[in-house]
């Protein structure tokens, strides 16, 4: 018998989180901060439902903060296993981990000072010091490879694109075979290969973020181009908040090759994400998880300005020049985008791109769902700028892509269980998978434990 523990990602998309109780091991696969609704972000901090000392072992499928975020929490409450991924997640694990450390340090800092916290004093959800207690248990396995953890026990990383680095994760437990999706990537990703598909799922765990959409199929360079020409003639801010994995390296690669195409004038374009600028490291390190060539890469970040400091935010909002400015978070739920929000989103000459997912109670959410005043560190600004979405930005694949990246499988899986989602989109794409597959879907709940008897 094998118990699954959903500890998140259940009927929500973030806070990422199964455990897989057996006689031999006890394996968390990924360990998300929830982020969201404020009774999602409480969970964080509470106690997991589950013994964190009885844990063996962490398996990560990418790098991401809803996927990652938890592991401090996890450690300082017990946990001395392996933290396992590939080296790109890892490497970006860590940045993730030590910025996140620092941002709820600065907020725990900032609430004190100005005291629009109920709680005296408030405290940091964890700090560095727990965040590279995390890092010092990590350590990289190769794709592709199955490696054991007990006598009946194995697993392996398989490529999913996403972000670099990320992968699913195959686990057999006495000849049966767990599926674990993570996010899944798209086909024709600008920056990354398309997702490798799994040949053989027993128990399949499959997000379902876009499970009841598909992405829209308009142009993104003809977007972009008329939001820049926008910016142009009013002389205005382009803020465009970007996840600082991936989403703001695929925009620096649309605006340097618009740029190059002689679509776009040279507008200043800024980044100003610390975490951001780590991140682009690791495209340099690891040139065989992406599609960049190393002169690409070069001419890229050549062609924006990075900002290196707080003091250079003030700088970019003073400056009067019509401008690009791409920031961290990627929700608008923290990060340097909330300085340009402060200051600029009360301005009708101020164009808001949102790329991708928005999950429900993030401000990112709000603007989309035109919100007049939006609240930030205590305080409320009307929203007098433009905002837009993009959603064929978004790094996970839509419906058809996740129904196109279960064709391979070649048996009928025992039990299908739907992850990563919110309610609507879980129906919609339980209903989807039994037309096309005629599988056996279920929507565990959260908190939810699962007796699988083999």
């Amino acid at each position: 018998m094998v118990k699954v523990h959903f500890l998140g990602a259940s009927g929500t998309v973030t806070g990422s989180k199964f455990c897989l109780e057996t006689d031999e091991q006890n394996i968390l696969i990924d360990c998300g901060m929830f982020q969201g609704r404020k009774d999602l972000r409480r969970s964080n901090w509470e106690p997991l439902p589950f013994s964190v000392d009885s844990i063996d072992v962490v398996l990560l499928t990418h790098g991401h903060l809803d996927h990652t975020g938890y592991l401090p929490r996890l450690v300082r409450d017990g946990f001395k296993g392996k933290i396992i991924g590939t080296a790109p997640t890892l490497a970006i694990t860590k940045i993730i981990l030590l910025d996140s450390a620092k941002i709820n340090e600065e907020e725990a800092e900032l609430a004190n000072k100005e005291g629009y916290s109920k709680h005296r004093p408030a405290l940091p959800l964890y700090n560095i010091q727990d965040a590279e207690n995390a890092i010092a248990l990590f350590r990289d396995e190769e794709i592709n490879q199955w490696i054991p953890l007990s006598e009946n026990i194995r697993y392996r990383f398989r490529y999913n694109g996403h972000i670099i680095g990320s992968t699913f994760i195959e686990i057999e437990i006495s000849g049966k075979r767990f599926v674990f999706s993570g996010d899944v990537g798209r086909p024709n990703d600008i920056l990354l290969d398309p997702p490798v598909k799994p040949e053989w799922a027993d128990f399949l765990f499959i997000e379902s973020t876009y499970g009841n959409k598909l992405h829209p199929q308009d142009n993104v360079e003809d977007r972009l181009v008329d939001l820049v020409n926008k910016t142009l003639y009013e002389r205005g801010n382009l803020l465009i908040p970007s996840f600082a994995v991936e989403r703001l390296q695929s925009l620096m690669y649309l605006f340097w090759k618009l740029y190059m195409k002689n679509k776009i004038p040279n507008i200043p374009i800024f980044i100003d994400s610390p975490m951001g600028n780590n991140v682009l490291s690791i495209f340099e390190r690891f040139p065989n998880w992406h599609k960049l060539s190393p002169k690409e890469y070069k001419a890229m970040c050549a062609h924006v300005n990075i900002i290196d400091s707080y003091r250079q935010t003030w700088e970019t909002i003073d400056d009067p020049r019509p401008k690009i400015v791409i920031a961290g978070s990627g929700m608008v739920s923290g990060g340097r985008i909330l300085t340009y929000l402060q200051q600029l989103v009360d301005n009708p000459n101020t164009n808001v791109l949102l790329v991708g997912y928005m999950a429900d109670g993030t401000r990112g959410r709000a603007l989309l769902e035109g919100v007049q005043e939006l609240k930030i560190f205590g305080k409320y600004y009307a929203v007098k700028a433009s905002i837009h979405h993009e959603e064929s930005l978004s790094a996970h694949a839509d419906q058809k892509e996740l129904i196109d990246w279960m064709d391979s499988i070649k048996n009928i899986p025992e039990r299908v269980f739907l992850i990563h989602g919110e309610q609507e989109a879980l129906l919609e794409f339980k209903i989807k998978i039994a037309d096309v597959y005629k599988w056996h879907v279920y929507i565990p709940e959260i908190f939810e434990t699962v007796e699988l008897i083999f």
